[in-house]
């Protein structure tokens, strides 16, 4: 089954980034999408780098409305089985291999893989992938580079993700072939430690904002 663009651009296009997060405790996953949401970043990416990654996305898929909360650094085909029962809505991978690809098209629930370089769009688009994620942004060339593939690789939009910050976010977002970015900036573990939801909300709403 080839990528389902259509839904993977309704979480694109729905605000200029998508949150990026690292979650401790599902019991503040909550509170914390609430936040997002009332900021206007309603794309959530909940990343599977704790233990408890799982209930956090479960509690948001269950409890917030207006979230399209996803799964993020997903490696292989159990960890997408287990992101899609928890009630991800879409799922995000650092990288993409045939398994991983295999995995994305037993399911209705879309894959965003990441893309570094020109070699692996190229892979991505002969399998059907057309939304990727570039990553890891900066470290990989930032937006100079992203904007370099924009015409030899017209058929990939992209959401990049790695260092990107709320002053580099505008350099990605004016690309042509860049539909949204990815940012860790609006609610990092020590915010979400802190139980800082008015300062994730407000990181939120200036998000929300950016244009090119």
């Amino acid at each position: 089954m080839a990528q389902d663009i259509a839904k993977l651009e309704k979480v694109m296009t729905a605000a200029p980034v998508i949150p990026v997060l690292i979650v401790e405790d599902p019991k503040k996953a909550v509170p914390m999408a609430e936040a997002l949401v009332r900021g206007g970043l309603p794309s959530i990416e909940i990343t599977l780098r704790t233990a408890r990654a799982l209930e956090a996305i479960k509690a948001v898929a269950d409890n917030v409305e207006g979230a399209i909360v996803g799964a993020g650094t997903v490696l292989n085909a159990s960890q997408y089985e287990a992101a899609v029962k928890a009630g991800s809505k879409f799922i995000v991978s650092p990288g993409a291999t045939d398994t991983l690809l295999d995995a994305a098209a037993s399911h209705d629930v879309p894959l965003l893989p990441g893309a570094a370089t020109a070699s692996e769009v190229m892979f991505l688009l002969e399998r059907g992938y057309e939304r990727l994620k570039f990553f890891p942004a900066e470290q990989a060339g930032g937006a100079a580079y992203l904007k370099s593939l924009s015409s030899p690789l017209a058929g990939a939009k992209f959401c990049p993700t790695g260092g990107v910050s709320l002053e580099k976010a505008p350099d990605y977002l004016k690309l042509p072939n860049v539909l949204c970015v990815g940012g860790s900036w609006i609610a990092d573990a020590k915010a979400i430690a802190a139980e800082d939801w008015s300062g994730i909300e407000t990181r939120a709403k200036a998000a929300a904002a950016l244009t090119s």
